[in-house]
């Protein structure tokens, strides 16, 4: 069995990190808060948070995906009081190749604000 151990792996250039092009890790997540003003924890290929009203946020990609067909998933809650989905408030329409809008909704579809938020994209960079 052969291991591979790197501490950093650079491009070719040797001046940064390599891309995810073709492989089929996430190419964009974020971790945010919902509650009052909407503020990003920590994210990977994600420039901004666009908040549009109450449980309805923008997501700004830092690079465009190739079509606006990728994958999309999405769970957050509020502090073990209510679980909730982040969604596509109308089916995925509002997905662009820049930016997606989601919704967060509690199980039985009421739209709220919510403490903890989280989602990762999969597709093709353009």
């Amino acid at each position: 069995m052969s291991e591979i151990r790197a501490t950093t792996i650079s491009d070719a250039a040797g001046t940064g990190p390599i891309s995810l092009t073709g492989q089929s890790a996430a190419k964009a997540w974020v971790n945010w808060n919902g509650e009052s003003t909407p503020t990003i924890r920590d994210s990977f290929g994600v420039s901004s948070l666009t908040d549009n009203a109450t449980g309805n946020q923008t997501i700004s990609f830092s690079s465009s995906f190739t079509n606006n067909d990728y994958g999309m998933t999405g769970m957050g809650g509020n502090n073990n009081t209510s679980l909730a989905v982040v969604t596509q408030p109308d089916s995925f329409s509002s997905a662009t190749t820049s930016s997606v809008l989601h919704q967060t909704t509690r199980i039985d579809g009421a739209v709220l604000d919510i403490q903890f938020a989280s989602t990762a994209y999969h597709g093709g960079l353009a």
